[in-house]
C-alpha cells in the first residue's frame, strides 16, 4: 500500500499548519507524506512557532510557508483544515478534518505552547488511524 499523504492547511501556513506538519514529519517518521499550505500565506514562519516547537526538538525554521494549490488537494488523501474555511477546493473521496484551533499569530509563546500541545494530541491520533497503529 503506498504511504498516506496528509496536507495541512491554515491561512497564513506560518503557525498551526507549518507546527502540525513539524509534528507529522517527526512522530511518523517516511510512513506518511506530509504537506501543508495556506490560502494567503505570509513570507515567513511565526518566530513563536518556530521556538515552541524547538522546545520539542522539532526544527520548523527552515520551511517557507506555500501557497495553496489545487493539485496538493487533488495529491492527498487526507486534508485539515485550520481556520482557512472555504478556501480549500473540495474534491470526491477525500477525507476532510477541520481543526478548530487558535491563530498563534500575535501570541506569547506561553499561549502557542497550548496551540502545539492540542496540535500534537491530535496528531498522534491522526498517525494511530493512517497507520492501523
Amino acid at each position: 500500500m503506498s504511504r498516506p499523504t496528509v496536507l495541512f492547511v491554515c491561512v497564513h501556513n506560518a503557525g498551526r499548519s507549518q507546527m502540525a506538519a513539524g509534528y507529522l514529519r517527526h512522530l511518523a517518521g517516511d510512513r506518511i507524506d506530509v504537506l501543508s499550505a495556506g490560502s494567503e500565506p505570509k513570507e515567513q514562519i511565526n518566530p513563536v512557532a518556530i521556538e515552541v516547537m524547538a522546545e520539542e526538538g522539532i526544527d520548523i525554521a527552515g520551511n517557507t510557508p506555500k501557497i495553496l494549490t489545487v493539485d496538493a488537494v487533488r495529491e492527498s488523501d487526507v486534508v485539515i483544515t485550520m481556520g482557512c474555511g472555504d478556501a480549500c477546493p473540495i474534491f470526491p473521496g477525500k477525507r476532510y478534518e477541520d481543526w478548530q484551533l487558535d491563530d498563534p499569530a500575535g501570541q506569547a509563546a506561553t499561549a502557542v505552547r497550548h496551540i502545539r500541545d492540542d496540535i500534537r494530541g491530535r496528531v498522534e491520533t491522526l498517525i494511530g488511524e493512517l497507520a492501523g497503529e
